[in-house]
């Protein structure tokens, strides 16, 4: 079993939705992840997206670089949120996702992983860290970060708040 990091624009409307009930928001977040299953939108029309296994690795060279958002965990928690998998979903405010939008547009995915290694994430035992243990390229989570920057900048640009979740 992966862990997968879960993405989810939603309108503030939809966010308040969500805060106010949890169980609704599951329904919800499920129709639009199968609604968009077989589509393979492009990151600046989706909804949702994922960064597959990507996501501690992403989170590691994040924090590296002083990312000023928490974009791989959310910043802010949903009230009494059950478990979507591995824990419960957080979210990012429009306000959040604006900060977060503008900052990964000033950097590159090639900057990002430019002078890491796999073996510093198998040092840090980043997940998974089976694939850094055996020297694979970091261009997987380049790729999966280049795919976040359009999602993120689309949804700055709409005002939207994002739901963030592993599962």
């Amino acid at each position: 079993m992966s862990m997968i990091g879960e993405y989810a624009r939603v309108t503030t409307s939809e966010l308040d939705q969500v805060i106010n009930d949890s169980e609704w928001a599951l329904d919800f977040v499920d129709e639009l992840v199968e609604a968009e299953l077989d589509a393979q939108a492009d990151p600046s029309e989706a909804r949702c997206l994922d960064t597959d296994k990507a996501w501690d690795a992403l989170g590691f060279l994040l924090r590296r670089v002083g990312f000023p958002v928490d974009i791989v965990h959310g910043e802010e928690a949903i009230p009494e949120a059950e478990d979507w998998g591995y824990g419960p979903p957080r979210y990012l405010t429009p306000d959040q996702v604006q900060v977060a939008a503008g900052a990964l547009a000033k950097m590159t995915g090639a900057r990002l992983i430019e002078g890491v290694t796999p073996e510093e994430l198998a040092r840090a035992d980043v997940y998974p860290s089976i694939i850094w243990e055996r020297g694979e390229s970091l261009d997987y989570v380049r790729d999966h970060y280049d795919s976040l920057v359009p999602f993120f900048e689309a949804a700055a640009r709409e005002g939207d708040a994002m739901l963030v979740w592993l599962d």
